[in-house]
């Protein structure tokens, strides 16, 4: 019962928010909701239920794996909005604050789908809830990014929905039923149509990497990530994409019961390499940091799939990018949200001297990009480095080669454009700004808390965190 209170307690917050009739308190919803929501992932992580709320929805070790890193951005993100709303009274938070719940009961329930048509749903759902978010700040390029949002990420759900009809379609060719939900299509294993599968497992890979943004259907991303805040870009990073990923992944644990795995893990194999070789490129020539950071998920996106491609190995070192990315990309997203508002602008031509002017945001902006490319002792160093020798024990030398190549690209281009914005003399534009702009607690502290637990996730895993990636595996590659 418990998870379905996952999904029904920020539902309820959204829907008594959007008929609050106080601007100044509605926006302590998100942290009492996500502090609730937070607890009951945790309890469910170290004491998980004996068997699944239901056929089509429950938290099982996919969902164990996952869910609670979503929980717990969404928390340091719910108590950085409080103050953030403060500082952006001229806009009503009524639509925020009800989205922002609305979306973290979305994101529940796509991660507890045990049926592909919920899954479908919760994904197109979550779709939808994040154009408010995308546009608050109402500016002409914040609607143009909203617009290209939503017809790249529509037909990214189109050709998820096209290949889910596939899939139930290669069950009944195969004498099923027809039945959806992920426990009866991977029982019905080897009898599903191989033709119909392979089509099923190409738009699906399509439509839930639109989600992600694995490349080419990243082109959403920068502009979404650029001109959203930066609460609204950390959720998207390390909250929606997410959604992507296990979808894809329990998808691909279909494609392996019909004996299609190899196929599968080759395909996930070339589009992480090339989405990482795409961003890394990009990153090379970025000139606005909050893009910037939009480039970086598509790497991450990349390494994500490239993991998954690996085996159990790979597959586990992939769930624990996925706490990593998410909490260090949070921290990230909200410290340059700080320097975004300080400078005025989001361009290294406009943007010089922030160490001066915002140094606390400045050093987690620096903290977090160290962190974001993997260097000791953060998180994401640890969780690569599982990937990598992944790759390596596996025969993929080459395919190792090829990412460190891409990480040391991405470093240069990521470390160049931060160094560029934090030194040197504050330029008119960022003096006038970053004057006035109050370095407070409550900024402060949400982005430097992820950054404190990238690096306690990376020294010290929790066994609990390593049985429940171990057992997602296990549910992704069944034992023969």
């Amino acid at each position: 019962m418990n998870e379905v209170l996952l999904i029904a307690i920020p539902a309820a917050g959204a829907a008594l928010a959007a008929v609050w009739p106080n601007d100044r308190t509605r926006p302590w919803f998100l942290p009492g909701i996500g502090l609730t929501h937070a607890v009951i992932c945790f309890w469910l992580l170290a004491h998980p239920p004996p068997v699944p709320f239901s056929e089509w929805l429950g938290f099982d070790p996919l969902a164990r794996a996952v869910l609670p890193s979503v929980s717990l951005l969404f928390l340091a993100c719910a108590a950085y909005a409080v103050r953030y709303l403060e500082i952006r009274k001229e806009r009503s938070n009524r639509v925020f604050v009800a989205t922002l719940l609305g979306i973290l009961a979305l994101l529940s329930l796509g991660q507890q789908a045990r049926h592909l048509g919920l899954l479908w749903i919760a994904t197109e759902a979550v779709t939808l809830a994040a154009v408010p978010l995308l546009h608050f700040n109402g500016t002409p390029r914040a609607f143009e990014a909203t617009w290209k949002y939503l017809i790249v990420g529509g037909t990214g759900i189109a050709l998820s929905l096209l290949g889910s009809f596939c899939l139930g379609y290669a069950s009944i060719y195969g004498g099923g039923g027809g039945d959806l939900t992920f426990t009866a299509l991977t029982a019905q294993g080897a009898s599903l149509s191989r033709p119909w599968v392979l089509t099923a497992w190409v738009l699906l890979l399509v439509g839930y990497g639109t989600k992600m943004g694995l490349a080419p259907m990243h082109t959403w991303k920068p502009d979404a990530y650029g001109e959203a805040p930066g609460i609204v870009g950390a959720i998207l990073a390390g909250g929606v994409t997410t959604v992507g990923f296990t979808a894809i992944l329990r998808v691909r644990a279909v494609i392996g019961a019909a004996g299609q795995g190899a196929i599968a893990d080759r395909t996930l194999l070339a589009i992480g390499l090339f989405s990482m070789l795409v961003a890394a490129l990009f990153l090379l020539g970025a000139r606005n940091f909050k893009r910037m950071l939009a480039y970086s998920s598509i790497e991450h996106m990349g390494i994500l799939a490239f993991g998954a491609s690996l085996g159990r190995a790979g597959a586990w070192g992939a769930l624990f990018h996925v706490w990593t990315n998410s909490i260090t990309k949070g921290s990230l997203f909200l410290s340059a949200g700080n320097i975004r508002r300080a400078a005025g602008s989001a361009s290294a031509d406009e943007v010089r001297g922030m160490s001066a002017l915002t140094p606390r945001s400045a050093a987690l902006f620096v903290t977090g990009m160290f962190a974001v490319t993997a260097c000791p002792p953060f998180g994401p160093f640890f969780s690569e480095l599982k990937i990598v020798r992944a790759s390596f024990e596996s025969g993929h030398v080459r395919s190792a080669g090829l990412l460190l190549g891409c990480l040391l690209l991405a470093f240069l281009g990521l470390s160049r454009l931060v160094f560029a914005i934090v030194d040197g003399r504050p330029r008119t534009v960022s003096k006038a700004s970053g004057k006035t702009f109050p370095e407070t607690a409550g900024i402060i502290l949400p982005p430097l808390i992820l950054l404190g637990l990238s690096i306690w996730l990376g020294l010290f895993t929790p066994a609990v965190l390593r049985d429940a990636w171990t057992d997602a595996v296990a549910q992704i590659y069944p034992a023969p």
